[in-house]
């Protein structure tokens, strides 16, 4: 069977599904699963808020016996593997759906073609590849996760109208208005972490949670960049690091095992095992890897889960992940504001976009205008 306009109309529909519980479904992807029968919805689910159950087996189970004969809609290859759960491959096959209609093939070594395969060999017309464009987009923290080993990450820049991000020893500065920041409040939330630099930390004091009402509870995990541990131990990070999960990514030459093992412990070794147990006491995770090489962090951070990264600040912290090429995708507010005088120059404007990154749109909110570009693969 060719795919026909519906096809693509019910693929867009759970792509958007799917969309509901980014960054709240662990290491599995947030995939959304429609059944279909006779041109009416019959059953719906996205994958469950910790990754499980899949979202197969709940649309299944919403539809009952109407599943039987019905097509579903997957933006993910369904999984072919036993692993906590059966596979939902099976699933699928057992409540006797005629067709599968897949948007992206899952790259998982344990999944990749067999999911299809299973389907297939059962008598179950399958269909892959529909709006695959826009299924990549939804699942991009989980498909660079699996295919790069490193969480996806998105550059976040908002800039004044003479080029700034802020100004020198004032703290937090509002360069954008309430509507684009309610807009970036969004984009925390459907984040895995958040991550700025040690500067940013200290000087504008951020709590880098989600504040929509409603939605607090998705406040991503926060990360500084603090080689020798200076974060303040009065800080909103550290008060709030029970609440919401802090890492600090320390020097490797301050870490317990490394000043043992070189002979040679910094100066200064006391007063770092202090602030070091202080925090730990706090609750911040202390994680021991170079900062300042995001080639090594950022598979260190995919270890723990993490697939979707924000990167919100500072200027030397933006410029360190643009030049190690490492950024997937910018999202750059512009701003009427002026700074003016001490101003923090921006590290990236519209007129200098690294090569290779793609115009993806531009939306405005209120007075501010926000280019999304993405990296071409």
């Amino acid at each position: 069977m060719s795919i026909t306009p519906h096809d693509e109309r019910f693929m867009a529909a759970a792509i958007r599904l799917s969309r509901q519980h980014l960054g709240r479904t662990a290491t599995n992807p947030s995939v959304g699963c429609l059944i279909v029968k006779d041109g009416a919805i019959v059953g719906r689910a996205v994958t469950a808020l910790g990754g499980r159950p899949h979202a197969e087996p709940q649309a299944l189970a919403e539809a009952g016996e109407l599943a039987r004969g019905a097509t579903a809609y997957v933006t993910l290859e369904p999984c072919s593997h036993h692993g906590k759960t059966p596979p939902c491959a099976e699933a699928l096959i057992a409540y006797g759906v005629a067709r599968v209609v897949i948007s992206v093939t899952d790259p998982d070594p344990r999944v990749s073609g067999r999911g299809i395969a299973m389907l297939r060999d059962a008598g179950i017309e399958v269909d892959a590849g529909v709006l695959e464009a826009e299924g990549r987009h939804s699942l991009a923290a989980y498909l660079t996760r699996q295919t790069k080993n490193r969480p996806y990450v998105t550059l976040k820049l908002a800039v004044s109208a003479d080029g700034m991000i802020g100004r020198q020893g004032a703290g937090q500065v509002a360069i954008t208005g309430p509507e684009a920041r309610a807009q970036v409040q969004a984009l925390r939330a459907e984040t895995d972490a958040i991550l700025v630099g040690i500067g940013t930390a200290i000087s504008d004091d951020p709590l880098l949670t989600v504040r929509t009402p409603g939605l607090e509870a998705q406040s991503p995990v926060r990360i500084v960049l603090d080689p020798n541990l200076a974060l303040p131990l009065t800080s909103k990070l550290v008060a709030t690091a029970r609440d919401v999960p802090v890492i600090v990514v320390a020097s490797e030459e301050i870490s317990p095992l490394g000043s043992e093992a070189d002979g040679t412990p910094p100066t200064g070794l006391a007063d770092i095992q202090s602030r070091r147990t202080a925090l730990e006491a706090a609750g911040v995770e202390i994680v021991y890897c170079n900062p300042y090489h995001p080639e090594v962090l950022l598979p260190a951070l995919a270890t723990r889960g993490i697939s979707s990264l924000l990167v919100e600040g500072g200027a030397k912290t933006a410029r360190l992940f643009l030049d190690a090429g490492l950024v997937d995708r910018i999202q750059l507010y512009q701003a009427p504001l002026v700074v003016g005088e001490g101003g923090i120059e921006s590290p990236l404007r519209a007129t200098d976009i690294p090569s290779g990154f793609t115009h993806r749109g531009t939306s405005l909110y209120g007075a501010d205008r926000l280019d999304k570009y993405e990296r071409e693969n």
